[in-house]
């Protein structure tokens, strides 16, 4: 189960396909994925923004520093594959994918026709 965290952004320079190495410097108002995670490694959904359009959504592995190893992709500008980041800043933060929030929607849907009440 991957580990959600709010406010948490950061950037790399990272290219490829590769794993990527997060800056720790987060904009103001935001924390680092270690000060949101914590210092062990955990599974999170994250999102990688280029400033050229190229972006991606997927699950990964976060090493509890600065490492982020992507491990599968739920979509992305290509075509829903790993993409291979071109030169310069990506952002890089924590969400959730449409997959998850779709999968929790029809959870509360079934609850919620039972009769279950949630709060």
């Amino acid at each position: 189960m991957p580990y959600f965290a709010d406010r948490v952004q950061d950037v790399t320079t990272s290219t490829g396909t590769g794993a990527i190495t997060l800056a720790g410097t987060p904009p103001t108002g935001y924390r680092t994925f270690a000060t949101a995670l914590g210092s062990a490694s955990c599974t999170v959904q994250y999102c990688i923004a280029g400033a050229t359009g190229e972006w991606e959504v997927g699950k990964g592995v976060f090493n509890g520093t600065t490492g982020l190893t992507r491990e599968s992709v739920r979509s992305s500008s290509n075509s829903n594959n790993l993409v291979n980041f071109s030169a310069g800043n990506k952002d890089v933060f924590c969400t959730a994918s449409s997959e998850i929030i779709d999968n929790a929607n029809i959870g509360f849907q079934v609850a919620n026709s039972r009769g279950q009440a949630w709060a």
